[in-house]
C-alpha cells in the first residue's frame, strides 16, 4: 500500500478489541553515570540517578496496544511478591485495559532488571540481571485462566497469545484457547519464543524469529528463499494460516496462502532489541482487528519495529509515530506551535474532557533519560506539550558555545515522537506563564517548588522522577 493508504490504516486501529494472554514480566530500568571504576574489581562503577519499571513480556504487547488506542482485555499469573505487586499496580494505571491478573501462591514474577550508563544521545547498556520462574502454572490456576480468556473472547475481536516460556502458556493451554477461538470465530495471533510449534496448530497467524525456525530445521535455512520454504513447512504441517518471519536485521517475511512477500525493516540506528516483536505484534493483531489485510499488518508491523528499534528499552509505538514515519514531510513540524495556538488547543482539549501534561527544559540534546521522562509524562495524561526553552535561554544557562543544536532543530526532534502532542519554544522565564496558559494537569520534572505549588493550587499533579526532576535534567 501506499503511505496515504498506510495512514488511513493506521487511524483505524484505535478502533479494535484485543485479548492478550501470556507471560507477564517486570522489565526494569536502572540509570545513572559511570565516573570512576571500582578499586574492589576492574567493573565500572553506576551512580543510580533514577528507575523505573513497566510491564514486559505480555505485558509490553498489552501497552502497545493501548498505545495505538485499542480497547485490551488482558489475562496473566505472576506471584505473591514485590514485583507482582508492583505489577498488579501498573497494569491498573492503564484506562484502556480490562485487567485479569491471578496471583499463584509462592512464584516468583519474572522481573528483569537493566542497568544503563547515561551519556550520548541514547546511554549504554551494561548489564542485565534476570529473576525469574519457568514452570508452568499450577493445573487449577490454568483452568481458571482459560475459563476467563474464553469468556473475554466473547467481547473481542482477536487473541493474542504471547508466550515467553515462562510457564502461563505452557502444556495443552494454548490448545485449549485455539480451540475456543475456532468455536467462537475469533482469530487468534501467537507469538512464540522458542520452535514448540506444535502446540499452536490451528492459530491464524504464527510469529517466530529467523533464529528459532532455523533451529527447528535440520539443515538451517540461511537464504530468504531458505526462510520461506521452512516458514511454508511450518504452516502446512500445523494448519496455521500464515507466517511471519521476524528479524531485528532484515525485517519480516510472510508466508501465507498468497505468494510470499518480504516487508525490510528500516532502523538505521539500533539502540536496543527490546520490545521490538512485541510492538510488531501488537500492530499485527490491532490491525486483524480492524479487518486489514495481513500484507498491510506486516508492512505497519516492520514499521513499528523499526521505530522501537532506534530508541532505549521496551518503548511502545503510537498511531503518531507510525503517521509520522509514513509521511515524514507532513504532521510533526505541525506540532511546533506558537504561544497563541496554545491556548486554543488547550481549551479545544478542555472541551473534549481531556488531561493535559507539560514538560519544560532545555532537551540540548534530546537523550534517552528525556525520552522516559516525557513517555511517563503522557501516560498520565491524554495530551503532552513540551516548552522547550530557546536558543537565547540555552546560551545564559550553558555558555556561549550552546545550545548543541538550535532550537528548530531540538524542537523537530521532540515533535518526532508519538508521546509528544505540541512543542511550543518560550524564554526559560516564561515558564509560570506557560504553566498559567495551559493550566495542565499533569505537570512533570518540575525542580521549582513555586511551580508545582501553582499546579497543585488549582488541583494539578506534579510527577517528579529522581534525580532528572531534582536537578532539572532537561
Amino acid at each position: 500500500m501506499q503511505a496515504t493508504d498506510l495512514v488511513g490504516a493506521v487511524r483505524r486501529l484505535a478502533r479494535t478489541s484485543v485479548l492478550v494472554v501470556g507471560d507477564i514480566m517486570l522489565d526494569r530500568y536502572v540509570y545513572g553515570d559511570i565516573e570512576r571504576i571500582s578499586l574492589e574489581a576492574p567493573v565500572p562503577i553506576l551512580k543510580v540517578h533514577r528507575e523505573f519499571a513497566v510491564p514486559g513480556g505480555a505485558g509490553n504487547v498489552m501497552r502497545n496496544l493501548d498505545a495505538l488506542g485499542s480497547a485490551v482485555a488482558f489475562v496473566s499469573v505472576v506471584g505473591d511478591d514485590a514485583a507482582g505487586a508492583e505489577l498488579t499496580g501498573l497494569i491498573g494505571g492503564h484506562r484502556g485495559v480490562e485487567p485479569w491478573l491471578l496471583v499463584q501462591g509462592g512464584r516468583r514474577t519474572t522481573e528483569k532488571t537493566r542497568f544503563i550508563a547515561q551519556g550520548g544521545h541514547h546511554g549504554h547498556p551494561l548489564l542485565r540481571a534476570d529473576r525469574e520462574e519457568t514452570g508452568a502454572i499450577e493445573p487449577k490456576l490454568a483452568e481458571r485462566l482459560v475459563r476467563i480468556a474464553r469468556d473475554a473472547m466473547a467481547a473481542t475481536t482477536v487473541t493474542v497469545l504471547s508466550d515467553y516460556r515462562k510457564g502461563v502458556l505452557a502444556g495443552s493451554v494454548p490448545a485449549r484457547l485455539i480451540g475456543a477461538a475456532r468455536q467462537m470465530g475469533r482469530r487468534i495471533v501467537a507469538d512464540l519464543r522458542g520452535r514448540d510449534y506444535e502446540r499452536y496448530a490451528g492459530a491464524d497467524v504464527l510469529l517466530t524469529t529467523r533464529r528459532d525456525l532455523a533451529r527447528a530445521c535440520t539443515i538451517p535455512p540461511d537464504t530468504d528463499e531458505g526462510f520461506v520454504a521452512a516458514a511454508e513447512q511450518v504452516r502446512r504441517h500445523h494448519d496455521i494460516g500464515a507466517v511471519m518471519v521476524t528479524s531485528p536485521e532484515a525485517g519480516i517475511t510472510l508466508v501465507s496462502d498468497a505468494a510470499p512477500l518480504h516487508f525490510p525493516v528500516d532502523a538505521p540506528d539500533v539502540m536496543d532489541l527490546a520490545g521490538a516483536g512485541d510492538s510488531a505484534m501488537a500492530v499485527v493483531a490491532a490491525c486483524m482487528a480492524a479487518g486489514l489485510g495481513l500484507p498491510v499488518a506486516a508492512q505497519l508491523a516492520t514499521l513499528a519495529a523499526g521505530i522501537v528499534l532506534g530508541r532505549i528499552g521496551t518503548a511502545v509505538v503510537r498511531p503518531g509515530d507510525l503517521i509520522a514515519a509514513l509521511s515524514p514531510q507532513g504532521g510533526v513540524l505541525d506540532k511546533i506551535v506558537p504561544r497563541e495556538q496554545l491556548a486554543e488547543r488547550a481549551e479545544r482539549w478542555r472541551r473534549r474532557g481531556w488531561k493535559t501534561g507539560l514538560v519544560h527544559g532545555r532537551f540540548d540534546p534530546l537523550r534517552a533519560g528525556h525520552i522516559h521522562l516525557l513517555e511517563q509524562a503522557r501516560a498520565a495524561c491524554d495530551r503532552l506539550v513540551v516548552g522547550l526553552y530557546d536558543d537565547a535561554s540555552v546560551r545564559r544557562h550553558k555558555g556561549p558555545d550552546h545550545p548543541e543544536q538550535p532550537e528548530a532543530v531540538r524542537a523537530a526532534r521532540l515533535a518526532s515522537l508519538g508521546c509528544v502532542d505540541l512543542v511550543v519554544v518560550i524564554g526559560e522565564g516564561d515558564c509560570a506563564d506557560l504553566i498559567g496558559t495551559l493550566r495542565p494537569d499533569v505537570l512533570a520534572g518540575t525542580r521549582r517548588p513555586a511551580e508545582a505549588d501553582l499546579v497543585r493550587g488549582y488541583g494539578g499533579k506534579v510527577l517528579l522522577t529522581g534525580r532528572l526532576a531534582e536537578s532539572g535534567g532537561t
